[in-house]
């Protein structure tokens, strides 16, 4: 437990009063008390002798308000959110169809499964440096656009390989947006509000993956969705790929016109001036249809700047400065796994790696498996033929396949609606270990039950459940790290778990059909071991960002 700053304790008061880094210790708080007295606030005096207010960050967050802005701004990331899920989840809808288009067999498809996971696991951490160092407004923009362009120009590839690297090349891009939208909206967010907030924010993945479940059900199975493009045969599920591609450009399009730089990052590099006009913007808009004025105040911002600057400078032959590029981009790694970081960072690569293997692994072959167990039984007892066989089975298309996607996917409704309720009173360690338990006991009965409606009620337990796990995950996350290491932290355990996904989809491929048991039951495994090291983070409720 970090010492509490008194009242009257200067030397205790002076980082407050400065705006200098507090250190990593002061965030743990196993009980998520308020570890800062904000009962004292710094005044300056300008060149002519006149006082001012110095606002540190989260005193300047509060003076906003709350209102109107958050609003917009949960809207906007959440469209972001949104569109990530629809990307990354169309391509189980797809499966079902393509693979008689693309002649994949079982192995074929856990590849493509995983490409978009590998893109991911590329671009996560190299856009979260980026959006500590550069921006977290820019760098959404870029891989919201790469997302959303590769996305669409899959759909024209003719053959399998290419199909392979463009959903690659996406994946790239939903490796930024994602981690880099979680520390952007959060520092917009007062401290009291922000468990609730970020737990809204999460909900939006459940709005992407119904709207993927629900174009799937309406574009696929149609035969309006099938034409003829020149010589190439344009099926139902190319006109779906497209349509998913839709709401990463319009996100893109939001953030570039409508959304500011986010006022915690202006801060840390010394950019007072831009900062004040985004809690100015955020004020007004919270504050529409008053006449109350905007408070004067400054702000106690960080001195990053000169630290940007002599990042900048290169010395040296080529190698050198390739060599002192990686080491740099290296750094923020060495920082969470080293001094106070290293206890909470290796148990949250453990979490991450578990609920990413968990979740993905068998959320990406939940058609697959329900195709299986269409004429009843266990999804794992209707072990299918060889791929060519299958092949002849895809037309017409099975619209139960996409009806049971779409109920699994609202299935997680009741667990976003639970978070946010109780995430701030909770906090995001209970709820993360308590919902990975009993998601691996949801597992472990889909792979025993017998029916088909069995298994999709267990489907939709393991919806529900799971997805407390991801919200309260987010919430952690976003509040374990300080400013310069929040997006890098992000990226770089967002593409640990992307490390997962490809295995779990590469092993369910691998074995799927002929030991489905095997990976249904490491699913299960695994849940159960990210829930109890999830109990070693620490408790981060309520707690100020750094």
């Amino acid at each position: 437990m970090s010492r509490r700053v008194q009242p009257g304790d200067a030397e205790a008061r002076a980082p407050l009063l400065t705006g200098d880094h507090l250190e990593p210790s002061d965030l743990d708080s196993d009980e998520g008390d308020i570890i800062f007295d904000r009962s004292v606030t710094n005044i300056t005096h300008d060149a002519d002798g006149s006082a001012q207010r110095r606002l540190t960050y989260e005193e300047a967050v509060e003076e906003a308000g709350f209102g109107l802005f958050h609003g917009l701004l949960l809207v906007a990331c959440g469209w972001a959110n949104a569109s990530d899920a629809v990307e990354i989840l169309c391509v189980s809808f797809l499966l079902p169809t393509a693979r008689c288009d693309l002649l994949l067999s079982s192995s074929d498809m856990g590849l493509l499964t995983a490409s978009i996971f590998l893109g991911m696991m590329v671009g996560g951490y190299l856009w979260g440096y980026l959006a500590d160092r550069r921006g977290r407004q820019r760098v959404l923009i870029v891989s919201l656009t790469i997302n959303g362009l590769f996305g669409a120009l899959a759909s024209l590839a003719p053959w399998f390989w290419l199909f392979l690297l463009l959903r690659f090349i996406s994946g790239v891009g939903v490796g930024g947006s994602i981690p880099v939208i979680f520390s952007y909206f959060s520092e917009f967010l007062p401290r009291l509000r922000r468990g609730a907030m970020i737990s809204a924010l999460a909900t939006f993945w459940m709005a992407g993956n119904i709207l993927a479940a629900g174009l799937a059900w309406l574009v696929i199975p149609r035969t309006w969705a099938h034409f003829s493009l020149g010589r190439h045969d344009f099926q139902s599920w190319r006109v779906f790929v497209v349509l998913c591609s839709v709401p990463s450009l319009t996100s893109a399009l939001i953030f570039r016109f409508l959304m500011p730089e986010s006022p915690k990052f202006l801060m840390e590099v010394d950019r007072e001036k831009e900062a004040l006009h985004v809690f100015r913007l955020m004020f007004e808009l919270n504050q529409w249809g008053t006449k109350k004025a905007f408070p004067i105040f400054g702000l106690c911002t960080s001195s990053r700047r000169g630290g940007e600057s002599e990042e900048n400078k290169t010395w040296g032959s080529h190698r050198e400065r390739i060599s002192s590029f990686f080491k740099m981009g290296l750094a923020p790694i060495r920082q969470l796994f080293n001094g106070p970081f290293r206890s909470r960072s290796v148990a949250l690569l453990i979490v991450f790696y578990c609920i990413s293997f968990g979740y993905y692994g068998l959320w990406m072959w939940f058609p697959e498996l329900f195709e299986r167990v269409e004429d009843g039984g266990s999804p794992c007892a209707n072990v299918s033929l060889p791929s060519p066989l299958r092949n002849q089975s895809c037309y017409p298309v099975k619209t139960a396949v996409y009806m049971e996607g779409f109920i699994v996917a609202a299935s997680n409704l009741p667990g976003n609606i639970f978070t946010i309720l109780m995430m701030d009173s909770t906090g995001g360690k209970a709820l993360l270990s308590c919902s990975l338990v009993l998601s691996s006991v949801s597992v472990f009965f889909i792979y025993v039950v017998q029916t088909k409606s069995q298994s999709l009620l267990l489907s939709c337990v393991f919806s529900g459940v799971s997805v407390i796990s991801w919200n309260a995950l987010d919430v952690v996350g976003t509040e374990l790290y300080p400013t310069h290491l929040r997006s890098s932290a992000l990226g770089f355990f967002t593409g640990v778990g992307r490390v997962a996904a490809i295995t779990g989809n590469v092993v369910f491929g691998k074995l799927v059909d002929t030991n489905c048991a095997v990976p249904v039951l490491l699913v299960s495994a695994l849940l159960l071991t990210g829930g109890l090291v999830a109990l070693l983070l620490p408790q981060t409720r309520q707690t100020e960002l750094t």
